[in-house]
């Protein structure tokens, strides 16, 4: 089973729980030569599955204006410049805050003064192991920051050249962490639970990657007799079903205790291997498509 080098898989869903890492952590281990790339940088748990040998960890910094109130002589340029409200001038002097700045460096260059610097603050680790020749990228964002995105941005920066294909685990929804990660994906799978609110999450990130235009399946999980809504929103939206996982509770037992399906059992092994060609399949019929528009 072999795909194109470098080949971006960016696995998404509308809400947690629905099986997303379930599937990304066993097409990575059921593909030759991958990489996992956990970019739910809140709460990853990849690594639990993986259990990975670390052979690297950095930390991921930011930079955050400070004001030399000595030089500073009150323009208010930056505060005027500033389009997300990250400085304010309160009672003569210029205020940062840190949480809701974007780190672009405008005020820096913009201040006639000098009076801004930048300084190193921290927001995150990165991890990087091997678990079975799968390589792992593992971002953990610190309590209490308000955005994962430059752990992302550090985590999808990765030079991963010797790798054919590259699963991307995103954070669940559709806000800009997701966006995010999928920047640079060549295919997105929606994982989508066979209920009413699972239709609705389906649908919200299904207009999402649609205005990426990031071509695009579903894989339906936890499936049961009667009617499935999200296999129905599917059918309605012309929307490629790569394949459905039918809910188990041997499958559920075994990811429960943090072990991966396919390294534990040759069925399951079989199953995801079996998705993945479908996904395979799925981005040859676009890419025959894209060649004839």
């Amino acid at each position: 089973m072999k795909a194109e080098k470098g080949f971006r898989l960016a696995v998404l869903s509308g809400k947690g729980g629905t099986g997303k890492t379930l599937l990304s952590v066993n097409l990575a281990a059921v593909i030759k030569n991958s990489a996992y790339i956990d970019c739910d940088v809140e709460e990853p748990n990849g690594h639990l599955f993986f259990k990975p040998e670390i052979e690297s960890s950095k930390e991921v910094t930011v930079k955050i204006p400070q004001i030399d109130n000595e030089l500073c002589d009150g323009c208010r340029k930056c505060v005027e410049f500033c389009r997300f409200n990250a400085l304010a001038f309160i009672k003569d002097r210029v205020k940062v805050f840190d949480e809701i700045c974007h780190s672009c460096g405008g005020c820096e260059i913009l201040c006639p003064r000098d009076a801004i610097s930048n300084r190193d603050v921290s927001v995150g680790i990165v991890q990087k192991g091997m678990s079975q020749g799968v390589k792992t990228l593992t971002g953990t964002l610190e309590v209490g920051k308000a955005s994962g995105v430059p752990v992302i941005k550090n985590l999808l920066d990765e030079d991963l050249s010797d790798r054919e294909t590259i699963v991307i685990d995103c954070p669940p929804g559709s806000a800009c962490v997701v966006m995010e990660s999928i920047r640079d994906a060549d295919y997105c799978v929606l994982v989508a639970e066979p209920t009413i609110f699972g239709t609705h999450n389906l649908a919200m990130v299904h207009e999402l990657v649609t205005l990426f235009e990031i071509p695009y399946g579903v894989l339906l999980n936890k499936c049961t007799e009667g009617d499935n809504p999200s296999e129905k929103f599917c059918i309605e939206n012309n929307i490629p079903i790569l394949g459905r996982i039918d809910f188990d509770p041997e499958l559920g037992r075994i990811n429960s205790e943090g072990e991966i399906l396919a390294r534990q059992s040759e069925k399951y092994k079989k199953m995801f291997e079996s998705i993945y060609s479908d996904i395979l399949r799925e981005v040859a019929h676009e890419t025959v498509a894209d060649t004839k528009r």
